[in-house]
């Protein structure tokens, strides 16, 4: 029986960044658009932009406003997109599935079930509040999991081949 491969931190890394530009950007612009520009100022954020460009050291002392109905929209959103390609991709997203890993569960490693990945899902609020501190154990970890791995019995391994 072939030993189990954990992903280690950096090639999640990867696939978070892949999935923020696959499905976390698509769906961010989806929402702005649906919410007739009401979500954020963008304008103010180019002002910034262009202000901090050209020296300015006070270009965030003003943070555009933003919409909290819109971003709670669109986190919900990315969410459910989320768990709809955990379900379909057996524990993968667009990300994960490019790079060869997926999340299943640490006991069983079969697939993750509803529970686990709502649990995965809002353990990674915690492994954020927590100075990324949940996300950064996965580099020290022998079993490579993270504080939403440990809270929702999850592992993210390497497809077998």
């Amino acid at each position: 029986m072939k030993k189990q491969r954990y992903a280690g931190f950096w090639i999640r890394f990867l696939a978070s960044l892949l999935d923020t530009l696959f499905l976390a950007l698509p769906v961010g612009i989806l929402i702005y658009f649906l919410s007739d520009g009401n979500w954020f100022d963008f304008s103010q954020y180019k002002q910034n932009i262009m202000m901090a460009m050209s020296g300015n050291t006070h270009a965030l002392d003003k943070q555009p406003q933003t919409s909290l109905r819109w971003e709670l929209i669109f986190e919900v959103s990315v969410l459910l997109v989320t768990m709809l390609f955990w379900k379909r991709w057996r524990g993968a997203t667009p990300g994960k599935k490019f790079v060869h890993i997926k999340i299943v569960d640490a006991k069983t490693l079969q697939d993750i079930d509803n529970r686990q990945a709502i649990t995965r899902s809002f353990g990674y609020i915690a492994s954020t509040f927590a100075f990324l501190i949940g996300f950064i154990m996965v580099a020290f970890r022998r079993d490579k999991r993270g504080l939403h791995d440990l809270l929702a019995g999850t592992v993210v391994v390497y497809e077998e081949e």
